[in-house]
């Protein structure tokens, strides 16, 4: 028991000595040693430690090489901290102070990444998505032949998908809400014509052109008698139009259903 307290005991000396070290450090006006400080910690991945060293660092020794090197580490503190926007913050901050530094080209790359790992589920407002897509189009501008533009690409391409995606969402409520408070057909047909046009080639690309088919026929079903014609004959017409883009796609069945009810009311 005795031997357990003493045990303890030292423990508890060891974490205060630990603190108090770092309580003085912080205090201390040696920028030179709180940097080198700061790079111990960081190579320790006390992240947080090195981070609250290095902004103490980085204003004395601005426009100095190691104002730049601590500027870097300190977004790279807060980045492997998981703090992306606080990263984000400071790797621009990088790139404006040093636009040709040693780091501009990884820190433009990581403000679009920080982004990037920001950007929420398609349900939910995609600020942060077209802003990764901005800064990864502005990094690919500056930087055409870096070895990073595979993943800008990547990275590109899945976050257009997101948007098409949440396009698509609002084609389908638009569909879903028919004629509820307004034609609401209309507004899914321009919606699922606009996200067309704005994402060629996305994977949701067949379902828009479904979902104008079928707005269309829906709102032929439920119009008046004197306006019937005219739409049964747009949503024949809108079936052309989409057999032809997707002979052998996955609502064919459906697209020919409509198609048949259609023809013989027009």
């Amino acid at each position: 028991m005795e031997v357990k307290k003493i045990y303890i005991l030292l423990l508890s000396l060891v974490l205060l000595s630990g603190c108090s070290g770092y309580s003085s450090l912080l205090k201390s006006t040696d920028n030179d040693l709180k940097f080198a400080k700061a790079k111990e910690y960081y190579e320790k991945k006390k992240w947080l430690n090195a981070a609250t060293l290095l902004e103490s660092v980085v204003v004395p020794f601005r426009g100095t090489e190691k104002g730049e090197e601590a500027l870097y580490l300190l977004a790279m503190s807060h980045f492997n901290n998981e703090d992306h926007l606080t990263a984000r913050s400071y790797f621009t901050g990088y790139f404006r102070s040093y636009p040709r530094g040693k780091y501009a080209e990884f820190c433009k790359f990581h403000v679009a990444y920080c982004y990037y790992l920001e950007s929420p589920e398609a349900k939910l407002d995609q600020e942060f998505t077209r802003k990764a897509i901005d800064e990864f189009n502005s990094f690919l501008e500056l930087y055409p032949k870096s070895e990073r533009v595979p993943d800008a690409n990547k990275y590109l391409d899945e976050l257009r998908e997101k948007l098409a995606y949440k396009a698509y969402l609002n084609v389908k409520l638009y569909n879903k809400l028919g004629n509820y408070q307004g034609n609401n057909y209309q507004s899914a047909i321009i919606a699922a014509q606009n996200a067309m046009k704005e994402y060629p080639g996305s994977k949701y690309e067949e379902d828009f052109a479904f979902l104008i088919l079928k707005s269309r026929f829906e709102e032929a079903e439920l119009s008046v008698e004197s306006k019937k014609a005219e739409r049964y004959g747009d949503t024949v017409d809108e079936y052309y139009n989409f057999i032809n883009d997707f002979p052998n796609g996955k609502h064919r069945k459906e697209a020919q259903r409509i198609f048949e009810k259609s023809s013989g009311k027009k």
